[in-house]
């Protein structure tokens, strides 16, 4: 008798999964406000990825659906509220290049630089991010001066340019502790704004849990470890007749370009 019960309920439990699996599979051929509802119902439940697949098949099955617009928005600032920053970009890029009007396209391009500030919770970490922030930032100055959005932009920009400095800043203590002053010297160069007081901007306060691995900003705990020669830090630099390094110049040319470009745009704003 045990044989057939354990066959039994291995056929029910096949049964089972295969019915669930053909129920999945059955899922298309759908009016779009199947899917527009099966997306909103997705994201109430916190499943962002189903959402993600519902929205495909509306797209799919629905290309000229007058529900793809909305939903795409509120995909963008689902995937924001779960900090999923880099798809809030691409939904945003979606409604700005398919379905927005001028004025919803200035509210899509204010929270495509919304998500490049709220990606940057250690702004130590992210450079290129940072100097992408700071000239989409601008480049909606320009472009929207009357707009009501424009203080947040401002706000949002004068703290990455803090930022940018801290960074530099750190950056520069870095090449100051390997010896390479040339490189020091240019990132403590860098300061685009003139109307920012720059020696009153202090250091954000490195959290202690972190502090313990990355330091303070200035040093680390474990510099004392790091030999004091230019030789393990420095081992390909070629020293010229006064003391600096090739590596030093390379250093400084390799991120001329990005600077560039945020010079020109403030030379345009005076």
């Amino acid at each position: 008798m045990y044989p057939y019960t354990k066959l039994l309920l291995t056929s029910l439990a096949f049964i089972f999964l295969f019915s669930s699996c053909s129920k999945d599979l059955e899922e298309y051929n759908k009016p779009a406000v199947y899917w527009y509802a099966k997306i909103i119902e997705s994201i109430s439940e916190g499943n962002i990825d189903k959402a993600d697949n519902y929205y495909s098949s509306l797209q799919g099955e629905h290309i000229g659906s007058p529900l793809l617009p909305e939903a795409t928005m509120i995909l963008a600032i689902a995937h924001m509220y779960y900090e999923e920053y880099l798809l809030t970009e691409h939904f945003l890029d979606e409604y700005v290049k398919r379905y927005a009007n001028s004025n919803e396209k200035e509210f899509a391009e204010f929270l495509k630089i919304k998500a490049k500030y709220m990606a940057l919770p250690n702004p130590r970490r992210d450079q290129v991010l940072i100097n992408e922030a700071i000239i989409e930032a601008e480049k909606f100055k320009r472009r929207y001066p009357n707009s009501m959005y424009y203080s947040i932009v401002d706000t949002m920009a004068t703290n990455l340019y803090m930022a940018q400095a801290a960074l530099n800043e750190t950056i520069a203590d870095l090449y100051e502790r390997i010896d390479k002053p040339k490189s020091a010297a240019y990132y403590r160069a860098i300061k685009p704004q003139p109307w920012i007081v720059w020696d009153d901007i202090n250091r954000a306060n490195t959290p202690w849990y972190r502090e313990w691995f990355e330091g303070d900003g200035t040093s680390s705990w474990y510099g004392y470890l790091i030999p004091d020669t230019r030789s393990v830090v420095s081992r390909n630099s070629v020293v010229d007749e006064d003391g600096s390094t090739e590596s030093d110049d390379l250093n400084g040319n390799k991120r001329q370009a990005d600077q560039d470009e945020l010079n020109r745009m403030m030379q345009g704003m005076q």
